[in-house]
Formats: structure tokens, sequence, C-alpha cells
């Protein structure tokens, strides 16, 4: 069957097959209904990448010429968030969330048309000869402000490929005809691992910085090179990053953690100069050398094995493996700890935005160490905070190349343990006439 005409400029396309088996059959089940009904249905951006790359994405996204509001009524089991940009949530079961938003565009965005000098390695030679696509590049002003306020309108699907923010997620896989459609590059770039903006990384950055830490997170995470241009426009404009909204900067530094790869996305975050910027404390403290430095890539490397292992330590356990070292060097010998805990952590909590449950459940996790490292169990056992508290004292060994004690193994089995009972003291009776 031939793929219908799309609007606009021609899009490389690939005949390739993507593995159904990877893939989430609830996604499938959203695209063939919307095709069915008439609409343009395609999944998209990181879930493609991945597929691409031989590895089974976690999330699957749909994007589709339909409406909000049409969506709604194919899926009984649909809602609609958002109050900038109306998305599309369908419903199944187990809490999994299908994502399924209308094309949309960049009304201030103009396009540029980048013809190839060849025809793209495997595209298909049946139709026009396809163009690259990318913002239009324009002399803005250093200090004007770019950042993204208004994208809250439908387009067309090479007004969405263009606004995305590298080649490599701005792929469409139309499920139907069983092909990749590459509007901006990056088939190509996926081909040679090789993160690039789509259009100039200079107002990419600026239009939003937090691109420099997704970057950051597709290089480490996928062992993909950074074009140099984009490499350089990330150390040029990474104080951009003091612009975001703080809790997006959080969450990219978890995901820098979770994602099997928190040792290489930091290295390279604090090879930029990134983590200045976000985490001064960590930053200088890996700079100075300080005693403790090794033990913080040691722990890095622990986390990844763990989660190559397909363990998933909470957020306060790799928060805290990551600030180890610098918070027990402010808080080693002082008459206060907790006061120091705090006076650590105040500039800290308001840069990224750290939630006030979170910040505690850090300090229980820091100042249990010590005690930990003694052996001394005790009643730590019966706290509620215990097993993340062990979770951390085992990656603190390993990032020690210490062997770790069997309790911080199976933390679960000693908290659970049932704690022995306090005898109760007898009441002695009082005698008649005392």
């Amino acid at each position: 069957m031939t793929p219908p005409a799309l609007p606009g400029p021609p899009p490389a396309r690939y005949a390739i097959a993507l593995p159904e088996a990877h893939m989430d059959p609830d996604a499938v089940k959203v695209i063939k209904r919307l095709t069915r009904h008439g609409h343009i249905a395609y999944l998209v951006g990181g879930g493609v990448r991945d597929l691409l790359l031989g590895r089974r994405p976690k999330d699957f996204d749909v994007a589709t010429s339909a409406r909000p509001g049409e969506v709604r009524k194919l899926f009984r089991n649909c809602r609609i968030i958002g109050r900038r940009f109306r998305l599309a949530h369908i419903l199944f079961g187990d809490g999994k969330i299908i994502e399924t938003a209308t094309f949309r565009r960049d009304p201030t965005q103009k396009l540029e048309l980048l013809p190839y000098p060849a025809w793209p390695e495997g595209a298909a030679k049946n139709g026009e000869r396809p163009v690259k696509l990318a913002p239009q590049r324009s002399e803005r002003a250093e200090d004007e402000d770019l950042l993204i306020r208004n994208d809250n309108v439908f387009g067309h699907p090479y007004e969405d490929a263009i606004r995305r923010d590298f080649t490599i997620n701005g792929l469409f896989y139309d499920f139907e005809h069983g092909e990749v459609i590459d509007y901006v590059g990056g088939m190509p770039d996926l081909r040679g691992r090789v993160v690039r903006t789509i259009g100039d990384p200079d107002v990419r950055f600026r239009e939003d910085p937090v691109r420099i830490l997704r970057a950051v997170k597709f290089s480490a995470r996928i062992d993909m090179g950074i074009d140099p241009e984009v490499y350089d426009a990330m150390v040029d404009f990474r104080y951009e990053l003091g612009r975001a909204a703080r809790p997006r900067l959080l969450e990219e530094l978890l995901r820098f953690l979770r994602g099997s790869a928190a040792h290489r996305s930091i290295y390279l975050a604090w090879d930029l100069g990134v983590l200045h910027v976000m985490l001064p404390e960590v930053a200088c403290f890996l700079d100075d050398d300080a005693p403790g430095t090794a033990a913080t890539w040691g722990r890095l490397e622990a986390i990844d094995r763990r989660i190559g292992r397909g363990e998933k330590p909470s957020d306060a356990v790799l928060l805290a493996a990551l600030l180890l070292g610098p918070l027990e060097e402010a808080i080693e010998g002082v008459r206060d700890p907790s006061s120091a805990f705090e006076d650590f952590m105040d500039d800290l909590a308001l840069r990224l935005a750290v939630p006030r449950r979170l910040k505690d459940r850090l300090r229980l996790l820091v100042t249990s160490q010590r005690r930990l490292r003694s052996g001394k169990v005790g009643t730590l056992a019966r706290r509620e905070f215990f097993a993340d508290a062990a979770r951390l004292h085992a990656i603190d060994a390993e990032g020690h190349g210490r062997s770790v004690p069997e309790w911080a193994q199976s933390p679960e089995q000693v908290e659970t343990a049932e704690a022995p009972r306090r005898r109760r003291r007898r009441r002695r009776r009082r005698r008649s006439g005392d």
C-alpha cells in the first residue's frame, strides 16, 4: 500500500519493520484505531529511537492529526489534561497511560529547507527527493529572551518534527506502512551515533535550557557522541539553566541517576561545567579531588550495576549517594550536625526545588551512615527508613571497595524481623496502712 501524501516538504522514508514484540500492544491499538477512523497517527520520539537501537522503550507516545476532542470520542478510557496545551491520556490497566498529542507547531518559527547532497542512505526512492528541515537560523541578540512560552497551536507532522529538540528524537514511525518518517535528518545521526539539535544549538538551548541536560542524558545513556557545535553551545549557555523551571532541573538530575548511566552522566555534566551550575557543592568537591572523590565515582558505578540488575533504588537513596561526600565533609566534627545539614541544603534545595519530604529523608539516610559503618544496627532496623539507609550503606561500601554486610544485602528481612518485646515492670502493691 502506498503511503498517503503528507502536507509540506517531502520527508525521507525508510522501509523498516520495527519489532512488534518490543512494542506496547496498547499503543499499537491506539494507532490502529485512529488510522481506521481516517486520522494520521504515528509512534513518535524516544520510543522510535529506542526501537531502532534495539532497545525496549519505557514510554510509547503517539502523535496524531486528531484533535483532543476527537480522540476522546474514540476512546472511552480517555481523559484530556493540560491548560496550556491539551493532551489526551488514554488509560489502560496497571496505571499505564498512552500519551496522545495532536501535531503542533511553534507559530514564531520559520522553516529552513536543507537539501541532502544525495539521497539519504537507505531512504526509499519512490517519491520526491526528500529535504531536511530545521527552524530557520536568525541573528538573535545574546540578551534576547528566547524561552518558549507559546507553542499551543495545532499543526502538521513536519511542523511538529522541527519543534522537537534533537534529530534522533524527531522521527515518526508509520505502523500501518512499516516506515520511519524522517523530516530532520535523524536517521543518519542515529546511525552515526551523534547527538545533534534540530536547528541552531545556540537558539535551541536558549529556548529551553533543559535541553542541555537532555543532551547529556542521551549521550551517556545511549553511548553517543555530541556534535562539536552542540558541545560548544552546551558550554556557552550552561548558565541559562538558572532560568529553567527548578522542578525540571531536579527531575533531569534524577534521570541521570536512574538511567543506568549515572557515572557517565555526572562525569559529562562535570566536564562540561553543567554540574557547577546545578550542584556546585558536588562539582567543587570533585574539582578539589577531596578525600572521598574516588568513592563518589565508585558509588555512581555501584548505582549503575544495581539498576542494570533491575533494582530500583529510591530517589532519596540515589541523591544521597551523589551528595554523600560533600555532605559528610560539611557535617564532620561540628557540634550541631542537624544545623550543618540545613546550611548545606538550603541553597541546594532552593536551586533544585527539592521537596521538604525528600530533604528530610536525605537527612535520615546520611546521618545514619556513621552508626551503620560501626555495625551497630540495633534499633535502626525497626525504623521506617532503615531499608533505604541500608541500601545507601551497601552502595557506599561498594564505592569504597569494601565488602557489603549481610544485613545491607537484604535489608527488608532485617527490617521486618519481629522486634524483641520490652519487659514490663511490675508495679509494687501498696500495703494497707502505708
